[in-house]
């Protein structure tokens, strides 16, 4: 699916209307769900899983896992479908994984912690997915 970037909002203010408060403050602010909060940390449901802000395709339920860290994961995105960011906030060296269709925080990426042959952990806030059962 290709998403029309002409129907995006142009403005912080035309997200703060499409989206609900937390959604918002997750996926434009660059916010945080409380752990074992989300609606997906545990879902097993195949499908396919958006951006819930512009409906772009992220991620394929064939590379979710449980990491046990309260929030969804996956050992890999669709390709072109998100793009990195280096985070230096909290005292630490993350990488911020945000959607590439419309710039939307989905949470980070973690490397190097073999939770699965990948070695690679996108730890993504449930608020800033929708998930397209198959």
């Amino acid at each position: 699916m290709t998403v029309d970037k002409s129907s995006l909002p142009a403005s912080e203010q035309e997200w703060r209307v499409r989206l609900a408060p937390e959604e918002f403050r997750v996926l434009r602010q660059a916010g945080t769900e409380r752990p074992w909060s989300g609606e997906y940390v545990a879902t097993t449901t195949v499908g396919t899983y958006h951006c819930r802000a512009c409906d772009a395709p992220l991620f394929t339920s064939d590379t979710k896992f449980d990491s046990h860290c309260g929030w969804p994961s996956f050992d890999e995105a669709l390709p072109g479908s998100v793009r990195y960011i280096e985070d230096r906030s909290h005292g630490m060296v993350r990488t911020e994984v945000r959607c590439a269709t419309c710039d939307s925080h989905l949470g980070h990426r973690f490397d190097g912690e073999r939770y699965t042959a990948k070695n690679a952990r996108y730890c993504m806030n449930s608020v800033a997915l929708r998930l397209e059962p198959a």
